[in-house]
């Protein structure tokens, strides 16, 4: 078999180490760091230099959020774009899943937050919503529309973002520096982890009917 086609690049498009990792929490000999891996419907917020969190994302999105100043950061991982329960005054409403991208942002944001960070010094940058299975429901792309939709409504600007288009992404995010790191990769390859949650929603409900890739 022939290999993939892939971009490797960062935030000014240099070369990145091919990881395959399949644990949450490992050394990575490639970087010298310790990686985090962020599954969906998941968030890791840290204050660890030494720490880079990874995770692969097929129509999911994800979120890289830091306060430079405050030294924190974290990364969330989101399946769906909002809870079907979501007022529509606002974004606040929660639902008691991470698998929805209003309760993703929430989380992450608050987390940061609460550990010392503030809004106005945010650096937020996304990553995913790639329709990698061609589904009528175009679910990943409707991921990307919620993430820039609630980000404006929140008055957070974007720093940086790679979203939508038809590849999976292998994301390695640097919290404590901003640095992003990211590999495209061919649609179906590496995102088992999105098939299983995928499988896992469909034996647990969730608001409304959606197709998910």
């Amino acid at each position: 078999m022939s290999p993939p086609s892939r971009r490797a690049r960062d935030a000014t498009f240099g070369p990145v180490a091919d990881l395959g990792a399949s644990t949450r929490r490992y050394t990575d000999p490639g970087f010298a760091e310790v990686a985090v891996k962020v599954f969906p419907g998941e968030h890791h917020v840290t204050q660890d230099s030494h720490e880079m969190l990874v995770t692969v994302l097929g129509s999911c999105v994800s979120a890289c959020i830091r306060d430079p100043y405050a030294g924190v950061g974290g990364m969330n991982h989101f399946m769906l774009p909002e809870s079907g329960n979501c007022a529509n005054s606002g974004w606040d409403t929660v639902s008691s899943s991470m698998r929805y991208g209003n309760v993703a942002m929430e989380r992450l944001i608050n987390d940061i937050l609460v550990r010392g960070g503030r809004r106005e010094r945010l650096e937020i940058k996304v990553f995913g919503g790639g329709n990698v299975m061609k589904a009528s429901s175009n679910i990943g792309h409707r991921n990307a529309d919620f993430v820039e939709d609630y980000l404006a409504a929140e008055g957070l600007r974007i720093a940086a973002a790679d979203l939508r288009g038809n590849l999976a992404r292998r994301v390695h995010y640097f919290p404590t520096t901003g640095r992003v790191m990211m590999l495209e990769l061919r649609p179906l390859e590496e995102i088992a982890d999105e098939v299983l949650y995928k499988s896992r929603l469909e034996s647990d409900p969730v608001a409304g009917s959606v197709e998910l890739f």
